[in-house]
């Protein structure tokens, strides 16, 4: 159901009209003075599939809520994270920086409390600034962080149902119910207690679609009728690393335990193919209450009046891979893992219609757009360029290329170390050993644009030397770009069989 909302479409023509930065409903950028700082509600999700969304085209998923503000906003249409992982991801959409600079580079390292990020930029511009939901740095860390004046999260991962939260550093308390509703519920709470004296920004972490996947009562049998196979590319690995067919079997395989969906692994018979079957329909099934909980937060801006002064935003901390290539999970370099869905909805950006955007985005980018669009200084010395000129359509040189890095976890060995650069054509992924010594992996090289789905590696076609060496230097000359002199890395210790610990599944 659609947020009841078709709220008043002629008066949404007429909002339109509203400028960008420096116009009647917006502010200068560098010091002069505010008439009306827009509001800000940023909706990330855990492990979100770049296509999971009605307005990305996929096949199944209805989400009209989301969908429709894509239809009265900006869709980027190629949006990347810089390290596909939890919490390097997340720092990286708070600070505009990649992980080698702010530190976090696996799910168990904290936020450092001294490293800027756009939610204080935005306090010291006089935003009320709240994050309730899944924060995800600092395993087993559920207190207050800097930025935030309402401060709600638990330890870990949480769970579907009956999370324990801790509101404000008063101590975690269980909360009973399913935990997109529950999360939505304490988010509108907080809306409702604005006055309207001070613009606010909101990031709520909703664990959906993280696994282990349980949707909503409502939604458990949404899918049951859809077919789900495993992907063709899962049997295809003839011109792969090997690396990639070690894994079929491992938490990260096709033919391993699936998230607790299979309990007997491995398991390579085609009957086994029902299990991931359940596991993708469980998935899907979770999505459709998160959008639900977006037309909530929608509807309540409209009847609020703030809706057409609020930056409404969702997206995703990283993608996931739906047995492509016969992996699950994410980390690596392919595109499933790497790409998120990105919709902003302000009629100050847009310009006045929907837009879509081809251009490569990254995770970087949300901090420079979101301190811009609200009037506060920007983060000095970061990675992220804000898309605000991009969305007008007044940034030619936006970049062709970026990098990619991942380092190897003694704690989930099924990826190894992962550098790799991709440009609007051409993909190169390496994978170093770590100790300074070749590469410890053959590596990968696709043309994107005839092989979107990544199916022919042509790292070793003795055409394709030239440009390997020519993007093995672009990759060199990027990570310079951002302050990697010596590139550190653990030592990858190859493919292991064994489960991850239960305490950080």
């Amino acid at each position: 159901m659609f947020w009841k909302f078709c709220v008043l479409p002629a008066m949404l023509v007429g909002c339109f009209a509203v400028g960008l930065p420096g116009g009647s409903n917006a502010q200068e950028t560098q010091g002069a003075k505010v008439e009306k700082r827009p509001n800000i509600l940023l909706m990330l999700c855990d492990d979100i599939r770049f296509n999971a969304l009605g307005c990305m085209g996929h096949p199944h998923l209805k989400t009209p809520n989301i969908d429709r503000l894509a239809s009265e906003g900006v869709l980027f249409e190629n949006v990347f994270c810089t390290t596909s992982l939890c919490s390097p991801s997340r720092a990286s959409i708070l600070s505009g920086l990649y992980a080698h600079t702010h530190g976090v580079t696996n799910n168990f390292t904290e936020f450092p409390d001294s490293m800027g990020t756009f939610p204080i930029q935005l306090q010291k511009v006089g935003y009320e600034t709240a994050y309730i939901g899944k924060y995800h740095m600092g395993e087993n860390n559920d207190e207050p962080r800097p930025g935030f004046d309402h401060f709600v999260t638990h330890k870990g991962q949480g769970q579907y149902f009956d999370t324990e939260f801790n509101v404000d550093g008063q101590g975690g308390k269980v909360v009973p119910g399913y935990y997109t509703t529950v999360v939505t519920d304490m988010a509108e709470e907080w809306i409702q207690d604005r006055s309207g004296d001070k613009p606010w920004m909101m990031m709520i972490g909703q664990k959906a679609p993280h696994s282990f996947y349980f949707p909503e009562p409502k939604y458990e049998h949404a899918f049951d009728d859809v077919e789900i196979d495993y992907p063709h590319s899962a049997f295809d690995l003839s011109d792969k690393p090997e690396w990639i067919r070690q894994r079929l079997n491992t938490w990260h395989g096709i033919y391993g335990p699936l998230f607790d969906w299979r309990k007997d692994f491995p398991d390579t018979s085609a009957a086994a193919v029902l299990d991931f079957q359940a596991m993708v329909r469980a998935y899907m099934g979770t999505i459709l209450s998160v959008d639900d909980s977006m037309g909530r937060l929608v509807q309540l801006l409209a009847e609020r009046g703030e809706l057409e002064n609020t930056i409404v935003i969702f997206m995703g901390d990283n993608g996931l891979l739906e047995g492509e290539h016969g992996m699950v999970d994410k980390r690596t370099m392919h595109e499933p893992s790497i790409r998120i869905p990105l919709v902003m909805r302000y009629p100050g950006m847009s310009g006045g219609s929907a837009k879509r955007v081809k251009q490569q985005v990254l995770t970087v980018d949300i901090a420079p757009t979101l301190c811009e669009l609200a009037g506060a200084e920007p983060l000095p010395k970061i990675h992220g360029r804000s898309l605000v000129q991009l969305v007008a359509d007044k940034d030619p040189a936006w970049r062709t290329s970026w990098f990619y890095h991942y380092n190897y976890e003694k704690q989930f060995p099924y990826t190894p170390n992962v550098r790799g650069v991709r440009t609007d054509r051409w993909k190169l992924i390496r994978y170093p050993h770590g100790d300074g010594q070749a590469d410890r992996h053959m590596g990968e090289l696709y043309d994107l644009a005839n092989d979107p789905d990544e199916l022919h590696n042509l790292f070793g076609a003795p055409e394709q030397q030239e440009r390997i060496a020519e993007l093995s230097n672009e990759l060199l000359e990027l990570m310079a770009a951002t302050g990697i002199s010596e590139d550190t890395m653990p030592l990858d210790e190859g493919i292991k069989g064994e489960l991850p610990d239960a305490s950080i599944r």
